[in-house]
């Protein structure tokens, strides 16, 4: 996805139309059979949904008015709309579904409408059966005259009618250029009563939907795009006009912890468990800045970070309010520990409050979600965003810090005030906002963060294996660049580490924790293969090997341990073991044997902490294509055996070649295996059988 532009601490918005990449965009998508409205709907879509100060995360939408043709070559008036599922900041043609208009604008004329009627009739429209779900402001859009429409959730905007004067102040800034609509929620009646407002005054360039967002519209997608620009531009205008400092701050501790240091803590804490079953874990998305600092370092901060969120649209990805915790001393986490976990607790006890009040209102019809905060606001230090997947802690993490910027700048001009709980309840429990949050269905290691030790074939398959199974990954290789390139395939994080040095061991799964907040699943995997006759190997190769196929695993597993122990939700150590632990060949004694050390050393962890949910297990493969295992020694080992390389590697009881793959999925049945620990698990078509007949 492209990069959106970062937030900063001052605002000047400016276009940023560019006559000659709209007109190879329109060039580039005409060779795709996509036609020129298509085209600039997608370019100014973009445009829009890259800069974080409008969009972010599947809020705002925009449409083009144009005509297509059928499947039966039938040209029809249809809305192109942006629809569910496509992201503005990288849009594609298929992004924006097209929508008979006639059958649309006929909706306008009854006196009500569903919100499932309306998105059954606007499914019976599509001109593509196949084609996604159009937006739930579509009809807004079509009842609307105009051929481009932008809406967006300007972060200035919102500041402005975030206010208890929020519509006096909007009708100020615009002096009559804008309509402005009281709040409704979206669907059919929004669209209605935007229609009235703009009949009211058709001359104006847009609407402002109080708490809510903005619209404009336009005959081009320029004209749209660059009034939506203008008219963000005199809502951060007035902005600049209030107090440059807003937020007095707390007294905080001399010496704060890290982020690393505490976001076990905090992830853990917000785990959901349940007797007998696997903990709900969440990933942890840290984000710190000066004007973040401000924020939750103010005095005031339990009163102005908690009165709900800016724009009803954010409340289905953050809640209504941020979970507040204290400020972590350094050296005192036992007592910050406590804390978060009362503060987890109390969170929880008033979400179940708010949903049984709000349900009972409603009539008792919704079913509750969890109660887990997804925004951690950490005085002194910065925020957390908490979500199932890394995706979607970023996600939490992104609206916060826009949070941030909106309630900053409307405490600058007057008092933040968004809506009352009760519509935002309606808008986290309406049908068409959870529709979005349907389609990702968890796999068996969602929220669990996994490390994996060395990035070679086994290692790059094995983060593969996990990522596939809903794990965040991390890589460590002394080799940094193969550790980055495995670490990137699964969108994961890939660190130089050099697994012999314990320093380096702390500060690589330290930035583990900075990353994802922690650590579940330990895959120790780095080794190297030393040779010779045990009799006559030297000291310093015996040490070396210890080093690394023994002392390494320690490390880590310590290190691992320490951070499972905080999060207080359990974890899973995963070995790499050998063949030569159990099954010693010669010449291979220097490996053989810290390698069977390393045996004992799995099996001393699952003794020493299964009663804390830390299970340890290894898998023991043989025979695998891999950095200990090279093309140059299959070779050698084959013509010594006087056998192609093919039969030496196949040669097992299943005459089938292992691969680093079939070991991978090994560790990912064990990092499954829920109540197996002390295990090992062999990989090596029956090897090892063969040998111990």
């Amino acid at each position: 996805m492209p990069e959106r532009a970062k937030l900063a601490t001052t605002r000047a918005m400016k276009s940023q139309w560019n006559d000659t990449a709209a007109r190879e965009m329109v060039e580039g998508y005409a060779a795709q059979g996509v036609g020129p409205d298509i085209a600039l709907r997608v370019y100014t879509t973009r445009l829009l949904g890259r800069d974080p100060f409008l969009v972010l995360h599947g809020g705002g939408n925009t449409s083009v008015k144009t005509r297509l043709s059928d499947d039966l070559g039938e040209e029809h008036d249809v809305i192109a709309v942006k629809g569910s599922g496509a992201d503005m900041a990288d849009i594609e043609p298929w992004g924006l579904p097209a929508v008979k208009l006639e059958p649309l604008r006929k909706l306008r004329a009854l006196d009500a409408l569903s919100d499932e009627a309306m998105v059954n009739l606007q499914r019976l429209n599509l001109l593509d059966s196949a084609a996604p779900n159009p937006s739930v402001e579509t009809l807004l859009h079509a009842f609307l005259p105009h051929k481009f429409v932008d809406h967006t959730h300007a972060a200035a905007v919102l500041s402005l009618v975030d206010q208890p004067d929020g519509e006096a102040l909007a009708r100020e800034v615009y002096d009559g250029r804008m309509g402005i609509v009281p709040y409704i929620a979206p669907g059919f009646g929004l669209a209605k009563a935007a229609a009235r407002v703009f009949e009211e005054n058709a001359d104006v360039e847009g609407l402002i939907l109080h708490k809510h967002g903005i619209f404009t519209f336009g005959e081009s997608a320029r004209e749209a795009y660059e009034r939506m620009i203008e008219m963000v531009s005199l809502a951060e205008s007035r902005l600049r006009q209030g107090r440059p400092i807003v937020f007095s701050a707390r007294p905080l501790a001399p010496t704060m912890a890290s982020a690393a240091e505490i976001a076990p803590i905090i992830r853990g804490a917000a785990s959901i468990t349940t007797a007998g079953a696997e903990p709900i874990r969440f990933i942890a998305a840290f984000r710190t800045a000066p004007e973040i600092l401000s924020y939750v370092s103010g005095a005031e901060l339990s009163s102005y970070s908690q009165r709900g969120v800016v724009t009803p649209d954010h409340i289905i990805r953050t809640k209504n309010k941020p979970l507040l915790v204290p400020p972590p001393e350094a050296g005192k986490l036992e007592d910050f520990s406590s804390a978060v976990r009362e503060a987890v607790t109390k969170f929880a006890a008033d979400y179940d409050a708010y949903f049984a009040r709000e349900n009972a209102a409603a009539g008792g019809t919704k079913t509750k979600l969890d109660s887990a905060p997804r925004v951690v606001l950490v005085p002194g230090l910065g925020l957390f965003g908490l979500g199932r997947t890394a995706k979607d802690a970023s996600i939490a993490a992104d609206l916060a810090e826009n949070t941030i910027r909106v309630v900053t700048d409307a405490e600058a001009i007057g008092r933040y005030q968004p809506l009352p709980e009760s519509d935002l309840f309606a808008l986290e429990y309406w049908s068409l906002e959870q529709a979005k949050l349907k389609g990702a269905v968890a796999k068996p290691l969602t929220g669990q963060v996994a490390l994996v030790t060395g990035a070679g074939a086994i290692g790059a398959a094995t983060a593969k294996a996990l990522a596939a199974e809903g794990a965040a990954v991390g890589l460590l290789d002394i080799d940094g660049e193969a550790a980055r390139n495995a670490a990137a395939s699964v969108k994961g994080i890939g660190l130089q580490c050099d697994v012999t040095k314990p320093d380096e061991v702390r500060s690589a799964f330290a930035a583990l924790c900075g990353r994802f907040g922690g650590v579940d699943i330990l895959v120790s995997n780095a080794g190297a293969a030393w040779q010779g006759r045990i009799g006559e190997v030297s000291d310093e190769t015996l040490r070396k090997s210890f080093e690394l196929n023994f002392f390494a695993h320690q490390t880590a597993a310590q290190e691992a341990v320490r951070i499972m122990l905080k999060q207080g939700t359990g974890g899973v150590l995963l070995f790499n073991l050998s063949k030569q632990a159990v099954n010693p060949g010669a010449n291979f004694g220097p490996y053989g044997l810290p390698k069977a050390a390393t045996m004992l050393l799995m099996r001393q962890y699952a003794i020493d902490y299964g009663a804390q949910g830390i299970r340890s297990n290894g898998v023991n493969a043989d025979r695998v294509r891999s950095g200990l295992l090279t093309d140059a020694m299959i070779k050698d080992r084959a013509k010594a055996r006087g056998l192609s390389e093919a039969e030496y590697m196949s040669g097992n009881l299943l005459h089938a070649e292992v691969t680093a793959d079939d070991v991978a999925q090994a560790f990912v049945a064990l990092a499954k295996a829920r109540k197996t620990t002390g295990h090992i698990e062999t990989v090596d078509g029956g090897n090892i059988a063969a040998a111990l007949r």
